[in-house]
Order: C-alpha cells, then structure tokens, then sequence
C-alpha cells in the first residue's frame, strides 16, 4: 500500500482557521481515534528548538499546538507536550514561544525533559543506545508537531529530526561531536525516530522557515499543514513543496534504504489538497547533497576545500556568547580571543567538526555558512 500523506490549505495562523485544518487533516487519514485511545497518556512532541516568540517561525506555533491538543483531548487521551531545546529550560522556552500559554489554557502538563535514563534500541541499525527524556518514556505514544524549517547540516528538518529533543540536554552535543558527517548523524536520527516510533507527524508549515535555518533563517508562507504517518513520506513530500530534491536530505534518503518509509513518489499517495498548488520554487535552501566530514589529515585537507565553514558576521554579532556555549567540540572550536569578550568570537578551524550547532543557535543570525571557492566555482560549470 501506498503512503498517505494528507496536505491541507491553512492561510493563516487564525485560531478557527487551524483548527479546521488540523480537524480535516487528521480526518483524512481516519480520525483521531485512530491514534489514540480514551485515557492514554499521549505526549505531544512540539519543536521547541530555542525560545522565540511566534512570529520568528522557529517552533512550532502555538495555534496548531492547541489544534492538535484539542482534538486528541475530545477523543479521552490524556496529554503532556513538551521537547528539550538546543538552548536554555524546556519551560522557559516554551513560555516564550506562547506554547506554555496555550498549555495552561487547555490544561495540559509539561512532560519531564530535564530527566531521563538510558534506552537501548535493538533493532537499530548504527545507533541503539540513547538517553531519552523521562516525559517520552512515561507516554503511551507519542505525536509529533514539527516544523517547516532550512538547516545547515541537513539541508532541512522535519518529520524525522523533531524526535533528535527527546534526547535529554547537553546529551544531544554528544551526537555532533561523534557522528559530526551530516550523513552519520542523520542515520542516528533516523535510528532515534524508529525507537521512539511516534504515532503520527503533523506538520507546521503555514509559515515556513528559509535560507539560514533552523534559527535565524527567514519567515515564508507556504500555507500548508501536512499529515503522515510515514515520516520519510512527510518529509520527502515536504521537500517537493520547496523545490528541494528529497535524496538531497541525507534522513529522508537513508529512512527510505533502511525501510522507515518511502521517499518514491509513486509510493505515496498524497490526500487532501493538490500538491502543486504549494510548491514554492524560490524558497531558499541548498539545493545540493552535503559533503562528507570526516577527522583524517587527508580529509580534513579537503574539508576545508569542499565543505561550507560557519563565519561570523561581526556587524551582526552582539558579543553574547552563545555560539561558544551551543559548540560541543572540547576546548571549544569558537571561542574568546584572550578571553576578551569585547570582540566577537573567533574561530579555530582545526577544531571544527562543522557540526553548526554556532550557526543553529545563534539569535542574531549572525553565522553563516560559507562555501569554499572551490564550491563556487563547482556551480558555474
């Protein structure tokens, strides 16, 4: 059988307006009873990677977090929300974002992300052990809200890489530093959804994020919700709508050869509304696969020849030290000069592991990725 992914027009983030298009988009794909039973313990999986208010387009929004919620909440399940962000508290971040205000209207707990315990997944294919936040493992299931967002390392994150926040705090620097070739690292997310194995993924791409994703990119309409149950689907589709080759998006390439999902189209069947009537062709990504890294002399040579460098943009930069405190590398490959914290940081390139944690959290957007000459100069021929 075909994948089904259902796509379903939502102008705007109105109130009325989501919850229509949440309610048609479950639907389609049986209703909210096929997820959920009367008194499961369901976590709602929100994208909170930083806290920002709505308008930035970072999280997920707080309309389609309350339109999910209460939808599942009028079929008995009982909910938590919650994520571990890249940088600061769950709560203050989702207080931020106005998540925790809808949280608090509907009555709904933060799951504990602060907390959790080891889990070995068996079945895995290059990553089986993970240290899960206590809120995941406490759920029935699970339901995931990620967001339509560019990202440095993974040319875009979606379905599958909203799971990498169940993965508790600092934990998740861990990953970077061992697994820093995009391709590695999108193995072990895809490992990571398939343990979590949530129930169903729905899509915030109303407004988007393009260009210097996942944080300090820019705002794009798409008006779009997406819904799947198959996440290399959602995500493979979801590249479609931004005119982005989904093989070029080493998780949805490696989900569909490792059977977590298909990224064929005529292995998808796509619901709802037409999949033409979204796509955007100028929304701004990286429309080319990613290149490896890897920590030989040979390699790392090349490295820097062939891989895009994170580069801060001095003007831009406000001196506040959180790309030092997001880097993972020990000793840290963007730091301080001298400790002189009246200029901006700098970097050292042998350190590197072009992880982009720097780029990804950066508040100001104040890092960009450059590509090497050699690149540019690659795309004129």
């Amino acid at each position: 059988m075909k994948s089904k992914v259902a796509l379903v027009r939502c102008n705007s983030y109105d109130t009325d307006e989501v919850r229509q298009a949440v309610s048609k988009g479950i639907n389609l794909l049986g209703g909210a009873g096929e997820f959920v039973k009367s008194g499961e313990k369901i976590l709602l999986k929100v994208n909170l990677l930083v806290g920002e208010v709505p308008e930035k387009c970072v999280n997920t929004h707080p309309a389609v977090f309350r339109a999910v919620a209460e939808e599942f909440a009028a079929h008995g399940a009982l909910l938590q929300y919650g994520d571990s962000p890249g940088f600061g508290a769950p709560l203050a971040a989702a207080k931020k974002s106005g998540i925790a205000q809808v949280a608090e209207d509907l009555n709904i707990e933060m799951a504990d992300f602060k907390e959790g315990r080891e889990v070995f997944f068996e079945n895995n294919n290059q990553n089986k052990k993970f240290y899960i936040a206590n809120g995941v493992l406490n759920a029935d299931g699970l339901i995931s809200l990620p967001k339509m967002k560019t990202h440095g390392l993974e040319r875009f994150t979606g379905a599958i890489k909203n799971q990498f926040g169940t993965v508790v705090g600092i934990r998740k620097g861990e990953f970077h530093v061992k697994l820093p070739d995009a391709t590695d690292f999108a193995r072990m997310l895809v490992d990571l959804n398939k343990g979590i194995n949530p129930r169903l993924y729905i899509m915030d791409g109303v407004v988007a994020m393009e260009g210097n994703g996942p944080r300090g990119g820019t705002p794009r309409s798409m008006n779009v919700l997406l819904f799947s149950t198959d996440p290399v689907a959602l995500d493979a589709t979801a590249s479609r709508l931004i005119n982005l080759n989904p093989l070029y998006v080493p998780t949805t390439l490696i989900g569909g050869e490792t059977g977590a999902g298909t990224f064929k189209e005529d292995e998808i069947e796509i619901i709802g509304d037409a999949l033409a009537a979204f796509i955007c062709h100028d929304f701004k990504v990286e429309r080319t696969p990613v290149k490896i890294v890897k920590k030989t002399k040979v390699s790392s040579f090349l490295n820097d020849r062939l891989v895009a460098k994170p580069v801060i943009i001095t003007e831009k930069c406000t001196k506040c030290g959180t790309c030092v405190q997001s880097c993972p590398v020990e000793g840290k490959a963007v730091n301080w000069l001298n400790g002189d914290r009246s200029n901006a940081p700098v970097y050292d390139y042998n350190k590197c592991i072009r992880c982009y944690c720097c780029q990804e959290m950066c508040p100001e957007s104040a890092i960009i990725l450059k590509e090497p000459m050699m690149i540019k100069v690659g795309k004129l021929f």
